[in-house]
């Protein structure tokens, strides 16, 4: 059989190419290095499956070290979370360590260094470091206590260690270069005091190591061969090298610093500050919120630890940063899950069928195939009876010609049951439709082999016998986020764009072999998507949680919306052609109508900044985007707005100065950036074009007296 190999990505490379100059391959070691001051999210996992692959791979040792030198920030809680994911991932560490463990040996280096003329106690105010460390076009200059002795600042350390001073009062700083055009090189703080309790320590220290000291001590104490970091760590090389060579002894190896592409993901924020601020104020119901990119949300949610190693292997190992589409993730998911979700039956928004020539009282157990990509998933009994639920948006009383579901006077097929026909329905006194009608083929049961059972019907339907249903709670999921790129808009909050339909709660029903599931069992609701039992799921009460749709209907919302904005710049063309303004007006408010239905942010600024350009349909449809999108003008860049008026003022077209002096009137502009036109304005009034309208000279007037 053909097996595809994949070829080495760039730190495997750097690891053979060790492996071929002599470095022994018993001496291979790594690390995943986790700060414990909150639960660990999807980019992690990128790392996670780097660390320990590369562990796999090479048969050799990872450590899970926690980087736990800022108490303030740090809980045990998060400790136990973060071993809680890497086991359900399905990683196991060599040795379980903390950078406390070693805070007695950092300490006595920091003193070691300080005997050499390598570190400093500083006591000036944190405002005047940063001012004395300079730019990175400027360099810095010493500081006044940069020439303390080494018997006073062994002293004030020592008194920092024992907590005879404030928070703030005193730092201890390394001795390397004030003038390196590595900012992080310009005597870098090793130490700051934290009178705080630490959550294994205890109170016995005062001070604590910063995370680019204790980093590089870290992997030298533990003979970490390769030291894996994100990109936003290549600047911190230079130090992390500078660090170990004040301590490093040349019969031990030497750590090396490598960086790799941290996972960006669209429609998502990875800043823990960020996911924190979500928890604290109750924006999700905890880190575990099925809507949070936390390694325990997805968890309960349902996604499976294959498909999330699956997806790490697929966005594979890079050099440069790029976003990743949450798309692929969910198709990793599905692509999983089809292979091993049970085949079930639910129904989310009930209406009631009545079968009315099937016998009263009579029922049937039918055979329902439980996973058709599993041949030894086998079958279940699934009961039928005379009234039936299904889902209220599989009927229409009256239906438009490619409707494949139920209507009246068509049939369609019942999953695993047979062929029905709508034949008339009950209404209550509102005209609302309480019950459906129907009859069904006594001979057409789907696998009977009978002529009636192989007819071709327009559709096939899911369904539960209602007197044998069980009810549940079901929580649909969406993304948290309706834009691509929430923590990117510098001029927005993040919480700007939230989803309000990211939960939504509904009553379903369920087929009886549901009865006795438990948390994490997941399942396929046939034509509607991948589901999971939450924990919150009881005996007497069932909780499922949706994991993902059938088909991703992200994808094709934001191809609709693509579509649509290209679809409107083609008819902005028909603009300049048509004959009549009453069929201007007819093209402008269709156009308005498909901005104004466009929620992604991202989608609505790329299209605008696209068209400030000296094309005049591109200038129309930018100033339609200014007029009917639900962007305000504080989400526009200023230079970008006052480049789209000037350009559209000069332009050749009166329908492109007329739309952009009717926004200058009626949108909600402070008077300085309408005056800011003016002179342009003027110069429209004092020599107008041969295209200059009636209707044009008035808006300039118009806009010319607004106040």
């Amino acid at each position: 059989m053909y097996t595809e190999e994949k070829s080495l990505h760039f730190i495997e490379q750097i690891i053979e190419d060790s492996l071929a100059s002599g470095f022994p391959q018993d001496k291979l070691r790594f690390r995943f290095p986790p700060e414990p001051n909150g639960y660990l999210h999807i980019g992690h996992a990128k790392s996670i499956c780097l660390n320990f692959g590369l562990g796999l791979k090479y048969n050799a040792p990872v450590n899970l070290r926690f980087d736990d030198t800022n108490p303030a920030k740090e809980e045990q809680e998060y400790v136990d979370a973060i071993k809680e994911d890497l086991l359900w991932l399905g990683f196991n560490w060599a040795e379980e360590r903390y950078a406390s463990d070693y805070f007695q040996q950092l300490y006595d280096w920091a003193i070691l260094m300080i005997k050499k003329g390598k570190a400093y106690v500083d006591s000036q105010s944190s405002s005047a470091m940063a001012a004395q460390k300079g730019t990175p076009t400027q360099p810095g200059v010493d500081g006044p206590y940069r020439s303390r002795s080494v018997e006073e600042n062994l002293r004030l350390f020592e008194g920092m260690k024992n907590g005879d001073f404030p928070e703030g009062s005193h730092v201890l700083r390394a001795k390397i270069d004030m003038a390196s055009t590595n900012m992080l090189m310009r005597d870098p703080l090793m130490y700051r005091i934290l009178h705080r309790h630490h959550h294994r320590t205890g109170d016995d220290w005062n001070i604590y190591p910063m995370y680019d000291y204790a980093h590089g001590e870290s992997d030298y104490i533990e003979q970490i061969s390769h030291s894996i970091c994100t990109l936003e760590f290549v600047m911190h090389r230079e130090l992390y090298n500078w660090f170990l060579d004040q301590i490093y002894d040349d019969t031990l190896v030497r750590p090396n610093q490598y960086e790799f592409a941290r996972l960006n993901l669209n429609y998502t924020v990875m800043s823990k500050r960020k996911l924190l601020q979500l928890v604290q104020e109750n924006i999700v119901n905890g880190w575990d919120d099925p809507r949070m990119p936390t390694i325990s949300g997805l968890r309960r949610r349902g996604y499976t630890p294959s498909s999330i190693r699956k997806f790490c292997d697929v966005i594979g190992v890079a050099k440069r940063e790029n976003i990743i589409d949450v798309s692929l993730l969910e198709f990793c998911l599905r692509e999983d899950l089809n292979k091993t979700a049970p085949r079930v039956m639910a129904v989310l928004d009930p209406i009631k069928v009545v079968i009315t020539n099937y016998p009263d009282g009579k029922e049937e157990l039918l055979d329902a195939e439980n996973n058709q990509e599993d041949e030894s998933a086998g079958f279940r009994k699934v009961p039928f009876s005379k009234e039936l639920y299904i889902e209220r948006d599989d009927f229409l009383e009256v239906a438009p010609a490619k409707f494949f579901r139920l209507s009246l006077g068509n049939e369609v097929r019942l999953k695993n049951a047979y062929i029905i026909k709508g034949e008339s329905v009950v209404k209550d006194a509102a005209g609302n439709i309480t019950e459906i009608h129907v009859t069904y083929d006594t001979d057409s049961l789907s696998g009977s082999g009978s002529e009636a059972s192989k007819r071709k019907v327009a559709g096939t339907l899911h369904w539960v016998s209602i007197k044998h249903a069980i009810e549940a709670e079901v929580r649909l999921y969406d993304r948290l986020f309706i834009d691509e790129a929430p923590d990117s808009h510098k001029e927005k909050n993040f919480l700007d764009f939230m989803n309000a339909n990211s939960l939504q709660i509904v009553k379903g029903f369920v087929e009886p072999s549901l009865s006795s599931v438990k948390s994490g069992d997941k399942f396929q609701f046939q034509r509607i998507g991948y589901f999971n039992v939450d924990k919150d799921a009881t005996a007497s009460k069932l909780v499922f949680n949706k994991t993902v749709g059938l088909k991703d209907a992200w994808e094709e919302k934001g191809k609709k919306e693509e579509n649509s904005i290209n679809n409107s710049l083609k008819e902005i063309n028909k603009y300049f052609k048509v004959a009549t303004r009453e069929e201007r007006i007819g093209i402008r408010k269709a156009i308005g109508q498909t901005l104004s239905g466009i929620a992604n942010y991202s989608l609505l600024q790329n299209s605008f900044k696209k068209n400030i350009n000296n094309n005049k349909s591109s200038l129309l449809f930018a100033q339609f985007v200014l007029k009917y999108s639900s962007l305000k003008f504080s989400d526009f860049d200023k230079e970008d707005l006052t480049k789209l008026y000037l350009m559209s003022l000069r332009s050749e077209s009166t329908f492109v100065r007329s739309r952009a002096l009717l926004n200058l009137l009626n949108l909600d502009y402070d008077s300085d950036f309408v005056n800011s036109f003016k002179e342009e304005i003027l110069k429209l009034k004092s020599n107008p074009t041969k295209s200059t309208t009636e209707r044009e000279v008035e808006f300039i007037e118009q806009v010319l007296n607004k106040e």
